[in-house]
Order: C-alpha cells, then structure tokens, then sequence
C-alpha cells in the first residue's frame, strides 16, 4: 500500500467534519413567546420549563461534541412576519430552521460555551436591547439630514462630537470603575445606553467595543436632534470609602455638567412616578464636572 492511498476512518472523518461546521439555536426566552408558538400544530413542544431543559440538553451535546453553536432570540411576531414576507408556512419545521438562521446572521447572538441557559438567557436579552437601542438610535441619527446653511452632514457631526464627549469624559473621570447611562427621550422608545469602562494607575482605559459604539450612537442621535438626555456616572475607586455619582445634561449639542443638588434630585427620583427614591448609603452625589467640547468649525 503506498502513502498515496492511505486509508481513512469515515466515522472519525465526519466527526471532525461535523466540529467544523458550525451550529445555530434560537431559543424562546420567555412564557409568552413560547405560548405564541404553541397554536402552531407542529411545535412540539407543551410546556416552556420542558422546553427549555430539552434544548439546554441539545446545546451540551453539541458543545461535547466540539461544535460551536450561536444562540439567538426567537420572536414568535417577527416569524410570522418573515414567513409572510417569505411565502412561507409558518406550521412547519424547515421554516422555523429558515428564520433560526435568520435571525443568527442579522439579530442578537451569543456564543454557548456550557452555560446554563439560566446564566445565559438574562445575557442574550441584554445583548438583544442594546442591539435593538443601537438600531433605533442609528435611525434616528439617518433621518437628521444635512444643516440647511451649509450642507454638513449631522449625523456624522453628531457622532464625532459624542465620540470626542466620551472620550473627554472618561479622561475627566480619571483611575476607577466607571458605570456610564446615557438616556434620550425619543418617542415610544426612549434610547437607553450604558457603558462600563475601567482605568487604574492613569493607564489605558478597558472598555467593550460593542458597549462602546453603542453609547456613542445613543449620545450622537441626542445631539443631532437636540433632544433632552443626560448622562450620570458612578465611579468606585479602591481607596474610596464611597461611590460618587456625577451628570451631565445635553444643551446646545453638548454634555453640560449638573449641580450636585440636580444630581440627587435626578438619582432620587422615580423616572415613571416623580415620586422621590431614598438615597443609597455610601454613595456621593458630586457636581458633574466640565467639559471641553471640540472647536466649532469655521461655518458654524
């Protein structure tokens, strides 16, 4: 027998294949969702516990096995929407395949990696909300259109003035762990945003890219509309006995810091009810602090 015609093991060939080619899972997160899918006379499945159980089952078998499987959201309104969209029938099994693969290449995804899908369930809603903010943000940001007197683009003004705000802001901020929330009043569905970044010793900030445009679209779309928003920060450093909580509110395109009394007020303050929120303990409400917004070009 020469080198040429070695033998090969099918059953090993096909499971190193099967490592190879990669999995999706879209999961319905919820009772109502899954509910949704239960009028469908080929979904198998009569109680979400049982369900969810099954499929984490699945998601181990395949991770035993090597594959890297991707899990998304099932939305049971945007399906039927896509199968009508599609000309597909929504009662059968390879349209639900087709939509799983959908929504895996444009929708919210995580990576399993042996979780359980009770850790990994409040991390794929969170990563569908922030998607979704971002997505409704860069809308906002496309409709702006161009200034009237002299034809810059806004949108792209916007989000270099919030890339330029943030980065200044962290700079101001200095060595510590910093929570950021931008918020921005936009109709039905407010823009809600949040950054998490670190610093130590005045060295290289550590922030999450995604998180990261995130914000930064969020806090653009706010200065392109000149929409009401603000930004509060809570910073905890080591040798701090207390958090101290900052804001900023946005006026004239631009962060604008809040006294300490606004600080307290907006922290201690039921944004649905007006009603006021005892302060927590430990924690400082500090002015915000100022900051240097970019030169203005010459048009402007």
């Amino acid at each position: 027998m020469t080198s040429a015609s070695r033998p090969t093991d099918p059953t090993g060939a096909h499971r190193t294949l099967r490592r190879e080619v990669p999995s999706t899972a879209a999961v319905l997160a919820d009772e109502r969702d899954f509910a949704a899918m239960r009028r469908y006379r080929t979904f198998p499945f009569d109680d979400h516990h049982s369900y969810l159980q099954q499929l984490e089952t699945l998601l181990r078998a395949l991770a035993s096995e090597g594959v890297l499987t991707t899990l998304s959201l099932f939305d049971p309104e945007a399906y039927e929407e896509y199968c009508a969209d599609a000309g597909l029938d929504p009662d059968h099994p390879d349209s639900r395949a087709r939509y799983t693969a959908e929504v895996a290449c444009t929708g919210a995804t995580l990576p399993y990696a042996g979780q359980p899908l009770t850790q990994l369930l409040p991390l794929l809603l969170e990563e569908a909300d922030r998607q979704a903010t971002w997505d409704h943000a860069a809308d906002l940001l496309a409709r702006a259109g161009s200034c009237e007197d002299c034809g810059e683009n806004l949108a792209q003004a916007a989000f270099a003035r919030a890339t330029h705000a943030v980065k200044r802001l962290l700079e101001t901020l200095g060595d510590g762990t910093h929570h950021l929330v931008c918020s921005i009043p936009a109709g039905e569905m407010p823009l809600l945003a949040v950054l998490h970044a670190h610093s130590r010793d005045g060295g290289r900030l550590r922030l999450d890219e995604t998180q990261t445009l995130a914000f930064c679209t969020v806090l653009a779309a706010g200065l392109a509309l000149r929409t009401p928003g603000g930004i509060v920060t809570r910073t905890t450093t080591p040798a701090g006995p207390h958090d101290t909580v900052r804001g900023w509110s946005l006026r004239d395109t631009w962060p604008r810091p809040l006294t300490a009394a606004e600080v307290f007020t907006a922290y201690c303050t039921d944004a649905e009810t007006g009603e006021p929120i005892p302060p927590e303990p430990g924690v400082e409400y500090a002015p915000g602090l100022p900051l240097t917004p970019p030169p203005e070009p010459h048009h402007h």
